[in-house]
């Protein structure tokens, strides 16, 4: 993640990450609006890697998906931070950061819809289309933008160096088609994994000028 000066408030670190391991996940089934919770205890290893990647980061903001993994993933990553001297604010839930509605793929697995018409319409569009009773990526961007420019104003304001959001797969795929220009299915990221997006406020506003992944690989920390 990004170094920061005491009197630097032009840099500011969006860290967002996925929730850990589902029972839909494990069967590759579509979550999206669905509440499902996390896969316990296999959901812990990775939820532990995140958190040690975290430990000593402070946050000034904590976003979460309203959803039940998220909170979950949220509640074990944040554990013990007070006690360890690290204080974090109280996350706030917020509805705009829940995954790609996905309609009538909810429940769903790939090797059920591979041979529908509609489904293969939807792939191969790369999100343009939206699914079934569901969304599109530009549906799914027209909340997560609003979210984030609400951020980036709270930033301004008030001199935050670090956000923490805890969302889902596809909100951060979105993020990065966006910011990092990547392609539509390659920036899907695990469970318990995300990016740090760095932000720099010129004269014109808030660009996203580098991102890094999240939680740091082992090399780069050592």
């Amino acid at each position: 993640m990004s170094d920061f000066h005491p009197d630097d408030t032009r840099f500011l670190d969006v860290v967002v990450v996925r929730h850990g391991l589902t029972s839909w996940n494990q069967e590759r089934r579509y979550q999206g609006h669905r509440d499902i919770p996390l896969l316990l205890p296999e959901a812990m290893a990775g939820i532990e890697r995140l958190r040690e990647g975290l430990a000593e980061v402070a946050f000034d903001a904590v976003h979460c998906s309203d959803l039940t993994r998220c909170r979950q993933t949220l509640a074990h990553v944040l554990e013990g931070r007070v006690h360890e001297g690290l204080a974090t604010p109280e996350a706030r839930g917020d509805a705009r950061l829940r995954e790609l509605h996905f309609g009538d793929y909810e429940g769903q697995t790939w090797a059920a819809l591979k041979d529908d018409p509609g489904y293969r319409a939807w792939v191969d569009s790369q999100g343009r289309l939206a699914t079934p009773g569901g969304e599109s990526a530009d549906d799914l961007w027209a909340r997560l933008s609003v979210w984030l420019e609400e951020v980036l104003a709270e930033a301004h304001e008030s001199g935050h160096r670090r956000v923490l959001a805890v969302s889902h797969g596809g909100v951060i795929r979105e993020l990065r088609r966006r910011l990092e220009a990547t392609d539509f299915w390659d920036g899907v990221v695990g469970q318990a994994q995300g990016r740090c997006f760095t932000f720099t406020r010129e004269r014109d506003g808030w660009t996203c000028s580098s991102s890094s992944v999240v939680p740091a690989p082992a090399s780069a920390t050592s």
